[in-house]
Order: C-alpha cells, then structure tokens, then sequence
C-alpha cells in the first residue's frame, strides 16, 4: 500500500512539471523526492513542501504564505474548504479566522479535536480580497488536492461550502441542493463518501443555517463510528440536543 501511495505523489509531480514544461511557464517544483515508499506522514510533508514553493499560478505573487493544510495525515475525516482568507495567508495555517473558531467548535460538538482530522482548500493561495477563486487557478491547485486524498485515504471527506462540493462532484448545481446527501467518491487507489455542507462562514452571515448543519454534523459523526468502530466518542447529551454553533457577534 506504501508502495502506490508513493508511486501516486510521483506521478502527481510528473505530470505538474511536464504541465508547466510545456506550458513554457517559469513555474518549477521544486526537485523531487527520491522514489521510496513513504508513509502518510512523508507523502502529506512532500506534498506541503511543494505547495509552498509552488509558482503554477499568478496567486503565488500576492501571497505571504501558502496553506497547505494540517492535520492527521492519517484522518479518517478529511475537511476541504474554498481557499485561505487574509488570517491563514498570514499564519500558512488553514481555517484560523472566525469561521475557523466556528470550525473548531462545530468539530468539538461532535466529540472531535482538529488535530484528529485533516484540514485542507481547494486553493492553497489565498486569492485578492478573498474573491472566489478563478478556474485556472482551481486547475492549477487541483492536483495538490488529489494527492493529498490519495495519501491520507479518508473514509469522509466533508467538503464546506460551493467550490469543493462542485470541483469533487463534478457538477454545476448550488451548495443548498447538494448539502446533506452523502455520495461516494473515488479517488486514485481508494473510495470515500464524500458529505457536502454549508461553509462556517455562510453560518456567520446566516444563523438561521446552523440547524441544518448540525444535522449534517451528526450524520457525519453516525457515519464515521460505523467506518471506525468505536470513534468519534459518544456525541455529549446536551450537545445532541441543541445546535453548538453561537450566534454570530454583531457587525459580522
């Protein structure tokens, strides 16, 4: 198994260098890791240290620095948001503003810590002003993505929000249609069921929302004690019976 894992990343960053070869691009990876077998850990780490010396595409010129994500590489919970806002390109860190405070409480709710899943984007660059991300821009990213499925080989990938639910999915229809119905996705060596829900930051401006959430949060806890056997623990009683999200703080 350590075996393919490490032969999916190499053929990721062939493929990502004859793309930007051919394209005459000065973009470059940076040189390859000698071919052995690695585990999660060093395949999610080389995949990290190309995402930062990336240059695919003009996003790389206005960063501080790029997302890569963090987490278990060996999670059987993977989470992909749209792409990093002002607070991650400033920390390199995914999901670390307010909506990644709501994050952290929504995982919470469901007996789960952040550094029991893996948290990634679709963009590892935060895009100006936080603007949607451009679809060569989801092109140039998208293999990093994929490599990192392949090598943490979730059982649930829980996509927030439009951008990842449609780019995974390979559909055009709107978050509110998706959110909530479970699928499965396959990916290079592996299948997952992947969860569409709503992203934290369209619950700061819609509070009404978090109720729909919390049914999908409880889904996904049901779905991944049946994967695993005997976690997360327990979903704690009073959380069970109300939503935990707070609502959000004035002006936001």
């Amino acid at each position: 198994m350590r075996d393919e894992l490490a032969r999916l990343a190499r053929e990721v960053a062939e493929a990502l260098r004859a793309e930007a070869a051919s394209s005459g691009s000065a973009c470059a990876l940076p040189p390859r890791a000698s071919p052995r077998a690695l585990p999660p850990e060093d395949l999610v780490e080389d995949i990290a240290m190309r995402v930062r010396a990336c240059t695919r595409c003009d996003l790389c010129r206005g960063r501080r620095n790029a997302v890569p994500g963090e987490g278990s590489p060996r999670a059987p919970l993977l989470l992909v948001g749209e792409a990093p806002g002002e607070d991650e390109d400033r920390q390199g860190r995914p999901f670390v503003g307010r909506a990644g405070e709501l994050l952290t409480k929504m995982l919470a709710a469901i007996s789960v810590r952040r550094e029991e899943v893996f948290i990634a984007n679709v963009l590892k660059c935060r895009p100006p002003g936080n603007r949607d991300p451009a679809p060569e821009e989801i092109a140039a990213c998208r293999d990093y993505l994929t490599a990192q499925i392949a090598a943490i080989r979730p059982a649930i990938i829980l996509t927030l929000g439009r951008v990842p639910a449609r780019l995974l999915l390979d559909t055009p229809m709107g978050i509110l249609s998706l959110r909530g119905k479970p699928r499965p996705f396959a990916y290079p060596g592996g299948t997952a069921t992947l969860f569409p829900t709503l992203h934290p930051a369209y619950l700061l401006r819609n509070p009404a929302a978090k109720r729909d959430v919390w049914d999908d949060l409880k889904e996904v806890h049901r779905l991944l004690r049946e994967f695993t056997g005997d976690w997360p623990p327990p979903i704690p009683a009073r959380a069970a019976a109300e939503s935990p999200a707070p609502p959000p703080a004035a002006g936001s």
